[in-house]
């Protein structure tokens, strides 16, 4: 007998502006087609221009009269950020979803943003942030549900508050564990924020358990020629259905988290199969390295210090 695929029922989504990070391939272009087949017009900011084209067309291959369009944005340069944050507030229309989805995983050896930041942390996190602080009035304006995509490895290692740039002694595997520990503060700081502020922007955090994204796989541009040991062993696995997710499932609990009536601000939400690797979304025990209000708070200011973007709510 087949396996039944998990998957959920998204509400009607028509007016809503909903904007995804890393919509080109992968896990985001597959929230962006799904956020397009309920309804909502959806902004993919993407770094090429090519594979935006690309999604954009197998999107609107999948949902004919599809509302989709690209925009341009590199979170690895704060100016490409603050531009973005520019054209969408000159377009003036509230923003009702917002998923922080992009990221980028292991380079084998140290890289750094246009700024000169430790490239995950700076790609990973510090965009993100500073992406929020420029969309805020039209965050706010469309009371907005925001999604920060985290990782099974948030629930790893932790935020190196002495080298956060990891300038005297790179590790890539424990500073992509920071880069999604600080994105997943951030997103809890977040809400906290909206409440006590009266923001209106509702903020949770999400991970795809482990699923064959393009992760791992060869990326020259970040110094990995070819595809990990690690991406061929799950695609081995989840192309046999053995603990593993797909793109497809994997995508799951961005969703839910994003477009939910029932899903809430400060959760977290992931597969709950063994080891939430993979399996069906639900909410999940916020990991034990979110928990610290003081470490949010820490990361917030290191944050608006990194990138000068100030959360100006007024």
């Amino acid at each position: 007998m087949p396996r039944t695929r998990p998957d959920i029922t998204v509400p009607d989504l028509s007016g809503r502006r909903a904007v995804v990070t890393g919509a080109s391939d992968g896990i985001g272009l597959g929230l962006a087609g799904r956020l397009a087949a309920a309804g909502a017009e959806v902004l993919l900011p993407v770094r090429n221009p090519r594979k935006g084209e690309a999604a954009i067309a197998r999107i609107r291959r999948q949902t004919p009269g599809a509302t989709v369009s690209l925009r341009s944005l590199d979170l690895s340069s704060l100016e490409s950020v603050a531009a973005l944050g520019e054209t969408l507030r000159d377009e003036d229309r509230p923003i009702h979803i917002l998923v922080n989805n992009a990221g980028v995983m292991t380079p084998p050896d140290r890289q750094t943003t246009a700024d000169g930041f430790e490239l995950q942390f700076g790609s990973n996190h510090l965009g993100h942030f500073a992406l929020v602080g420029h969309l805020l009035p039209l965050l706010r304006a469309g009371r907005a549900r925001v999604t920060s995509q985290i990782s099974v490895a948030a629930d790893q290692n932790s935020i190196n508050w002495d080298d956060p740039n990891w300038i005297r002694s790179y590790h890539g595997r424990r500073a992509y564990s920071q880069s999604k520990i600080a994105l997943g503060l951030f997103g809890l700081e977040l809400d906290r924020r909206s409440r006590a502020g009266g923001w209106d922007i509702t903020s949770n955090l999400s991970h795809p358990g482990v699923a064959p994204t393009n992760l791992l796989a060869a990326r020259p541009e970040v110094g990995r020629p070819r595809d990990t040991l690690s991406v061929r062993l799950i695609r081995a696995l989840s192309v046999r259905g053995i603990l593993l997710g797909t793109v497809e499932t994997a995508l799951l609990p961005a969703l839910l988290a994003a477009t939910a009536v029932e899903a809430r601000g400060a959760r977290l939400y992931g597969p709950s199969g063994p080891g939430h690797l993979g399996g069906s979304p639900a909410e999940q025990k916020v990991y034990s390295r979110l928990r610290s209000a003081e470490d949010a708070r820490r990361v917030w200011e290191l944050s608006e210090e990194l990138t000068t973007v100030s959360f100006c709510p007024a």
